[in-house]
């Protein structure tokens, strides 16, 4: 089959891909339909878990028939990566904007962005902890979900790079991706912060925000730059491997 074919304009280009959980030809009472049934799944997700939910009774509760919910969401999985589409998307959008600056600074106005592009998802993100970090195909590190992963840790690379103090040359993407890390284990505490408003997780943050300085002096360091570098290949082979380009936005 050929990848490409004529656009609109009679121009020759890739044929153009189709959002995650969108059947073809797509109306605005179908939208509405797949914002519906995406609702009412992540919200069962969040009252009976992952596991325990199925997909009739999801339709059920959306008030449809099997038939209609697995033309947009074949599968639970499907409705996982819609998730992970959704909340990626706006956090890289978000991200786009962060003010200039100092890398440390840029790199907490990105984690804080975070917590808040996700906030609204907590219950459903804590049901789905065990897929999150497990050995399902809708994990954090599973190939299904690399346009995620690629999305996330591209913007806080960005957030070294597009700095005022950047470091030179590769340092600082490795750093970036680092950086990344340190999200996603501030990411693991608050889903699992039992806290009162999750207060431990703010000052989390205010911790990390607080050591960011001398870290930064250190980073000047020859041999602190190679720990960085060690880090983040050891990470890349461990969890991430070769990722994909992002999808197409």
């Amino acid at each position: 089959m050929n990848m490409f074919t004529k656009n609109k304009d009679g121009s020759q280009g890739p044929s153009p891909r189709r959002g995650r959980g969108r059947p073809p030809g797509a109306t605005p009472q179908g939208e509405e339909t797949r914002r519906t049934l995406y609702r009412v799944a992540t919200e069962a997700f969040a009252t009976r878990g992952y596991e325990e939910t199925t997909l009739r009774e999801i339709a059920s509760e959306a008030g449809v028939s099997p038939g209609l919910l697995y033309r947009y969401f074949p599968s639970k999985r499907a409705v996982v990566l819609a998730l992970y589409d959704e909340l990626s998307r706006e956090f890289q959008e978000r991200a786009r904007h962060l003010p200039g600056g100092l890398w440390r600074d840029r790199f907490i106005v990105a984690l804080e962005t975070s917590l808040e592009v996700l906030g609204p998802h907590r219950g459903t993100l804590v049901a789905l902890v065990p897929v999150l970090v497990g050995g399902h195909d809708e994990s954090l590190f599973a190939p299904a979900t690399a346009f995620s992963r690629v999305r996330v840790q591209s913007a806080f690379v960005q957030a070294v790079t597009g700095a005022a103090d950047t470091p030179r040359g590769a340092d600082a993407e490795a750093l970036g991706r680092a950086l990344d890390l340190v999200h996603l284990c501030v990411l693991l505490f608050w889903l699992l912060d039992r806290s009162a408003g999750q207060r431990a997780t703010e000052r989390l943050i205010g911790v990390i925000r607080r050591v960011l300085p001398s870290f930064a002096v250190a980073f000047r360091l020859r041999v602190v730059r190679g720990f960085v570098r060690d880090v983040d290949g050891l990470a890349r082979e461990a969890f991430y491997g070769p990722s994909p380009e992002p999808a197409a936005e």
